[in-house]
């Protein structure tokens, strides 16, 4: 029996763990970080890991405006079960034993993934398979059913888990048949009657006269209760004269969250928290998850965090959280959405006070940066220029990000609040992942600059040539137009605010 698998809406806030450090963006292979963690120390996991799908997506970081290719990394089944059997068990490791796990993947594996998870938590802690319909019916032309679902299990650190049952709206059909009547304010109701039956027998202290009508056994409640229903119009008298009551539609519990979840629609082109992210789940998804398996102030862990869905529904919900993600991109768009969406500052004196969050491990050597690959890197180096990335990787044109001065942001309200694509005022970006840039690079960015009619440029490399660095000084000379260079070790140093000035 489960003796905390309960509603539990009330319970109190629990103490976050002295042993680990949350309000936390970790950057990096998320076995590593679990290494770092005391054993039973987080209340609820959802992980949500690339599919072994094999496909390739494109995607789109509407925050960053960066466009990059996207692959799972698994080219089978056995290589992605290895590749996730060493972090599940660290995470179960890490789950206290009044924990729940929630594990979101598709239909490429769930099979095997259910089969680990048994080994690994155990098949007496395996309470559901949450089947979510993620998308609608769709034409294929594959001969075979359309795939419209995700599978979400559900496991637990033990039987003595906390669990608050979401609830689901009543079923059209039964409000249909039952619910028929409404008030003048469309306030549904059905009707049951006051009076004993038969079957219930006489109770002669019942007995009595009500708006001239005494019922052969009985009422069903003394007289001044049902005096009072007569007050607050609950009432309703048939034509023979006989009273039913009211029971309002709203006054009906409704019933508990089955393991079909059809009612939580994808995160739409034109939603408001979408980023682009080709896997990004719905807000409203993982707020239920959170709050069916935490109390405010418990620790959730998403150790696959992407875009931060999971981070930002359990700081909406008051609970402590901790994100890891391998992609560096990854961890500054969600530290973004943070900021942007909760409110909440990136500041390490507000961390530690308790009020702000961090984020961990991004690279900061030049080694590190050497080995990201290009679109990260060129990420990486607008972003550090305060710039905006440039939209499209492909075709872009010579120009990959755009630094927006403070002089020519937005108003704070408006129509125009916010849009940065349609503002004139605007610095070109280029970034060359390369030891030494030399002439021709510099020939192509002065190109783009005269071409988009543009006063000043932000060039970034490891390094410049002596030909390059005298072409930026010739340029200047006869065009007015001036390329700032500015080297990696530059912005790693901070040193780059007098060129940026």
């Amino acid at each position: 029996m489960l003796s905390l698998a309960k509603a539990c809406p009330a319970a109190p806030k629990r103490k976050t763990s002295s042993l680990l450090d949350t309000r936390v963006i970790f950057c990096g292979d998320n076995l590593e970080k679990l290494r770092d963690f005391p054993d039973a120390a987080v209340d609820l996991i959802y992980i949500d890991p690339p599919f072994n799908s094999n496909r390739n997506y494109e995607v789109f970081w509407g925050e960053t405006r960066e466009k990059r290719s996207f692959e799972d990394r698994h080219a089978s089944t056995q290589a992605y079960i290895e590749f996730m059997r060493p972090r599940c068990l660290e995470l179960a490791r890490v789950l206290k034993k009044t924990g729940s796990f929630y594990y979101h993947c598709d239909w490429h594996a769930s099979h095997y993934v259910k089969v680990m998870l048994d080994q690994i938590f155990g098949e007496n802690n395996f309470q559901n398979e949450i089947v979510w319909k993620r998308t609608s019916a769709h034409n294929t032309t594959s001969r075979r059913y359309g795939e419209v679902v995700d599978s979400i299990f559900f496991y637990t650190g033990s039987a003595d888990y906390f669990f608050d049952p979401p609830r689901q709206s009543h079923a059209e059909d039964y409000v249909r048949q039952f619910y028929r009547h409404a008030d003048p304010d469309g306030r549904r109701y059905r009707l049951h009657l006051v009076e004993r039956n038969q079957a219930l027998g006489i109770r002669k202290n019942l007995i009595y006269e009500y708006n001239g009508y005494t019922p052969k056994y009985g009422w069903m409640m003394e007289r001044t209760k049902l005096e009072q229903m007569g007050k607050d119009g609950k009432l309703v008298w048939s034509k023979n004269g006989r009273p039913s009551r009211k029971i309002y539609l709203d006054e009906v519990p409704q019933p508990p969250m089955s393991n079909l979840w059809d009612d939580v629609p994808p995160v739409q082109a034109q939603a408001k928290e979408r980023l682009g992210y080709p896997t990004q789940k719905p807000l409203t998804l993982l707020e239920r998850i959170i709050k069916a398996s935490s109390n405010p102030g418990d620790i959730v862990l998403d150790a696959f965090c992407g875009c931060g869905t999971a981070l930002v529904a359990a700081e909406n919900l008051g609970r402590q959280w901790i994100g890891i993600d391998v992609s560096p991109t990854a961890c500054r768009v969600m530290a973004k959405r943070l900021r942007d969406v909760c409110g909440i500052e990136q500041n390490e004196a507000l961390w530690k006070a308790g009020r702000g969050f961090v984020v961990r491990d991004l690279p900061k050597t030049i080694e590190q940066l050497r080995k990201y690959p290009p679109f990260e890197f060129e990420n990486w180096a607008v972003t550090a220029l305060g710039g905006t990335p440039n939209k499209t990787k492909v075709g872009d044109m010579g120009i990959d990000g755009r630094i927006y001065p403070v002089s020519a942001m937005p108003k704070k309200s408006g129509k125009a609040a916010g849009e940065l694509d349609f503002m004139g005022v605007w610095y070109p970006v280029q970034v060359k992942q390369k030891d030494k840039v030399g002439r021709p690079d510099i020939d192509s960015f002065e190109a783009a600059l005269i071409r988009e009619k543009r006063t000043i440029g932000f060039f970034v490399a490891f390094d410049y040539s002596s030909d390059a660095m005298k072409e930026i000084d010739n340029f200047f000379r006869r065009s007015g137009i001036m390329i700032r260079a500015l080297t990696v070790q530059e912005i790693l140093d901070e040193e780059i605010a007098k060129k940026l000035a």
